[in-house]
């Protein structure tokens, strides 16, 4: 550790030594403008006063400090773990007592040794250099005491923190260290100003702390810590003798003596490369190492392969780290025996790189990568591009998200095994996000393709968030498909129809749409006529039926009985835009079943409003905001609201829960018991969606063309078609998202938005099938045609049909049963005698009749008299049906009735 206490002489130098240096200075500013022999005391007198002229104040900025995103694994952690860090300058600031006492004797030794003897500027160190620079007139010489390294990174600092490129940050560095001529001298004067103004206001152990924390070490490494970090793999209080030496010598030229390559080459914390001069030789640079490294090998002290090795390991480096332990040496902060150890210890680094960037947040690149376009893109973090850049990279902010590392990586595993990178034909894309239906915060966000920035000519690799929107992620969004049906189902509510009304969605041409949004009150359109998926029927029946079975044709004929516009602005209260942004306006009935591109992040957060009971919680990435001191700042607005109607959020869930139970969405649902709405989506065979929710978690896979038109039904991968993936997407994180955000049940809905509609049932009984059937259709009834059945009416004509004509429940289907022309209609023999009752009935066409149960009767015919049949007389059967005849007798002993014989 390096003394605390300063000399008298020091003392003194601090005192006086802005005296004594103007006076000093005053001669060597004079000397550079008038003949050295010549040096007037008026030139001296002058030259003094341009000294204290010059400014004497140098405020201490903020350092440049990375923003790191910080994460938990679980919500109820108390630790957050880091995601990743941007910088310009990668840098952990540290305290005093954070740094090895070797390392500050090591930065003393070989770069101020008279720190704790001089004010700030070391006079015999700096009249040295001066002399130098008006002898050779080159660039400006050494000399600069620590306090005075200090001030020049400061106002490096100050300088590129105004710089807008990189060229002009490289100026700020060549400006303030390769100066020449008077311009130079001017520098070293200016920096001996502050210097001596830093010392009289700042103790010793400050201003070496804060050199330390500025200082360079090559490329993006600034600060002792973030040094042996990313060289040593050691935090600043664990270096030992041999790396301390090696940090101190890298402090002279950086990015000469950095330890990243040993082949003349490396690559920085961002993945810059750059070369060594050519001219920088182990012959050239390390005649110390070389001399060193023989006087141990002659003394037997090292063989001939640990000569070798130590001297081609970084030699340029290993040559300043021997100037660096021979001043320690020299000044007996280490002993004989820890230089000898040191100088045959070869460098060997252990580079650690720090994550940087969303590359380095590996697994949660995506995610990260909608985070840092929040902070680029919102005005939270600043007023202009320019600022909010600034403060991503430099200001030192931490941001805490909201992703749930247990959901994310459940997520990103089952993307990577259900969806490939690439297909051949296009640019194929899959994403999943999942939300917390109460609050909107992000739990995961997954997507099939590498990340990078730089690779833009590969398929498999894309730095766009594709389930973000143009803002956040880059990304113009997808065609919704029948997603967006949810919006026409909501307005169709919200104007008080029912689930359970009755509409016609037979495959037909509607002539007209209502449309506010549009130039005229209609909309009108003689020629679209969407059709259903798979080419299924269009059919009668009821919201409930269209939602399940995702009906094209049937959500046609609901938005025909309402105002598109009012469809359109159902999505924008439900938080859903353009992919671009821009509002959505419905001016055409294509838009009902979703030709409009949208972002899948923006499609979770509709659905979660449903499960939310018809509360909207924008989505947020970011739980809170710390500055570098951790002081709260304000997070971006991120808001939940009411924006349905609680009965109409609870029956639209009701008819959504019915996609997930034996619907088209079936195939995603886990059947782990958890209560979930949702909805399909497919869009020209090159979009395809699965939305689903709990009553806590919101999931939406998307898979489809991030650009071009691949036939995804035609295309497969591990043995499932593109169209299906979604499926085993949503199903494998939401079965996830159910086990640690347990579901509940959805609320009923609402007893007047699921009400039966009672309607006319006609009277069809008579008519022909084809007759019943259009009269049926036209009055809005599905119509189911039964087996024939028994009947007096000629073959085909409606005999019977089920339920009677009169009020009927909306939605009841009708059985028509045609007559199979084998039907009488039994006729009333009563009162007549038995035999001619028996021949009546023949007459009329039944080949099958009997005399029934026998009654005795007094009065009775005594040759027997019909009482009924059975069946019974007005009774349609057919006529092979065996008929009994019941009569009435004076004595049934005989069995009734006569041999058939005429009377006399």
């Amino acid at each position: 550790m390096p003394d605390k206490n300063r000399t008298a002489s020091g003392v003194l130098g601090g005192l006086a030594g802005l005296v004594g240096l103007s006076a000093v200075a005053g001669v060597l500013v004079a000397a550079t403008v008038t003949p050295a022999i010549a040096v007037s005391g008026a030139a001296a007198t002058s030259a003094i006063t341009m000294f204290d002229n010059l400014p004497s104040v140098l405020e201490i900025d903020k350092l440049m400090l990375p923003t790191t995103l910080w994460v938990k694994n679980a919500p109820t952690d108390e630790e957050y773990v880091e995601m990743t860090q941007f910088y310009d300058q990668n840098r952990s600031p540290v305290e005093y007592n954070e740094i090895a006492p070797v390392m500050y004797d090591a930065i003393l030794s070989s770069e101020d040794p008279r720190y704790y003897q001089h004010g700030g500027v070391d006079l015999i160190g700096t009249t040295r250099a001066v002399l130098s620079n008006l002898r050779g007139g080159g660039e400006t010489q050494g000399g600069s005491t620590i306090s005075q390294q200090y001030v020049k990174n400061i106002l490096v600092q100050r300088c590129e923190a105004k710089a807008q490129t990189e060229e002009e940050k490289l100026d700020c560095w060549t400006q303030a260290t390769t100066a020449v001529g008077d311009e130079g001298i001017e520098r070293k004067l200016q920096e001996m100003r502050y210097a001596i103004a830093l010392e009289q206001k700042y103790d010793k152990e400050t201003i070496l702390l804060g050199y330390l924390n500025i200082a360079n070490f090559g490329g993006t490494t600034y600060g002792i810590d973030a040094a042996a970090k990313y060289y040593f793999g050691v935090s600043a209080k664990d270096l030992n003798l041999a790396q301390a030496a090696t940090l101190a010598g890298i402090v002279q030229n950086p990015n000469s003596y950095r330890i990243d390559k040993t082949d003349g080459s490396w690559s920085d914390a961002d993945g810059v490369t750059y070369n060594k001069a050519a001219d920088q030789s182990v012959e050239d640079v390390n005649p110390k190492q070389i001399q060193a490294l023989t006087s141990l090998l002659d003394a037997g002290t090292i063989t001939q392969e640990q000569y070798v090795a130590a001297a081609d390991a970084y030699s340029s480096t290993k040559g300043r780290q021997l100037y660096v332990l021979s001043r320690l040496l020299d000044d007996k902060k280490i002993t004989q025996e820890q230089y000898d150890a040191a100088v045959l210890q070869p460098i060997t680094p252990n580079i650690t790189r720090p994550k940087a960037g969303c590359a380095g947040a590996v697994g949660l690149e995506y995610f990260c990568q909608y985070v840092r376009y929040v902070i680029e893109r919102d005005p939270a973090f600043g007023a202009t591009p320019e600022e909010r850049t600034e403060t991503l990279r430099r200001g030192g902010l931490n941001i805490y998200t909201t992703v749930d590392l247990r959901m994310q990586y459940e997520a990103q595993t089952t993307m990577n095994e259900v969806a490939p990178t690439s297909v051949p034909g296009g640019r194929f894309g899959a994403a999943a996000v999942s939300i917390e239906a109460t609050t909107g915060r992000i739990l995961a966000i997954a997507q099939n393709t590498k990340f990078s920035e730089s690779i833009t000519d590969d398929p498999n690799y894309s730095s766009i968030v594709y389930a973000g929107n143009r803002q956040f992620g880059q990304s113009d969004g997808f065609n919704a498909g029948s997603t967006f049906k949810l919006f026409t189902l909501v307005d169709w509510l919200e104007k008080g129809h029912s689930v359970n009304e009755v509409v016609n969605g037979r495959d037909r041409i509607i002539k007209e749409y209502p449309d506010s949004c549009y130039n005229n009150p209609a909309y009108y359109n003689t020629t679209y006529s969407p059709k259903n998926f798979n080419n299924q029927s269009g059919f009668v029946g009821t919201p409930m039926q269209f939602t399940k079975q995702s009906l094209n044709t049937g959500f046609m004929g609901m938005a025909s009985l309402l105002d598109l516009c009012n469809i359109g602005k159902a999505a924008t209260k439900m938080g859903v835009t353009l992919g671009t942004g821009e509002e959505i306006v419905m001016i055409g009935p294509n838009q009902v079943i979703g030709s409009d591109a949208v972002s899948p992040l923006a499609m979770a957060g509709a659905y979660a409003t449903v499960a939310n009971n018809g509360i909207y919680c924008q989505p947020q990435a970011i739980d809170r905001v710390t500055d570098s001191d951790g002081n709260e700042i304000k997070k971006p607005d991120r808001t939940c609201k009411p924006v349905l109607d609680p009965a109409v959020a609870a029956t639209a869930a009701y008819a959504l829960a019915g996609v997930m139970n034996g619907g088209t969405g079936q195939p995603g649902n886990p059947n782990d018991g958890t209560p979930l709405l949702g909805k399909t989506g497919t869009h020209e065979e090159t979009q395809t969606w699965m939305i689903e929710s709990s009553t806590t978690v919101t999931t939406a896979a998307w898979v489809g063309n991030a650009d071009g038109a691949i036939t995804l039904r035609n295309a497969w991968h591990n043995g499932r078609a593109l169209n299906t993936l979604r499926y085993a997407l949503a199903y494998d994180i939401q079965k996830f998202a159910n086990q640690l955000y347990p579901g509940g049940q959805f609320p009923a809905p609402d007893s007047n938005l699921s009400r039966q509609v009672f309607t006319d049932l006609p009277d069809v009984v008579g008519k022909s099938v084809e007759e019943a059937t259009t009269i049926l259709s036209n009055a809005g009834f599905e119509v189911i045609v039964g087996a024939p059945v028994d009947s007096d009416q000629p073959t085909g004509i409606v005999a019977a049909q089920s339920p009677q004509a009169g009020k009927v429940a909306g939605g009841t289907p009708i059985t028509i049963s045609p007559s199979n022309g084998q039907g009488l209609t039994v006729p009333d023999v009563s009162g007549r005698s038995l035999d001619r009752a028996i021949s009546e009935l023949r007459q009329a066409g039944f080949g099958n009749v009997q005399p029934g149960t026998c009654n005795e009767s007094k009065g009775a015919d005594r040759r027997g008299e019909a009482t009924a049949t059975q069946p019974a007389a007005g009774t349609v059967t057919n006529r092979n049906t065996a008929i009994t005849v019941d009569y009435a007798a004076p004595d049934c002993g005989n069995g009734g009735g006569n041999d058939g014989g005429d009377d006399d």
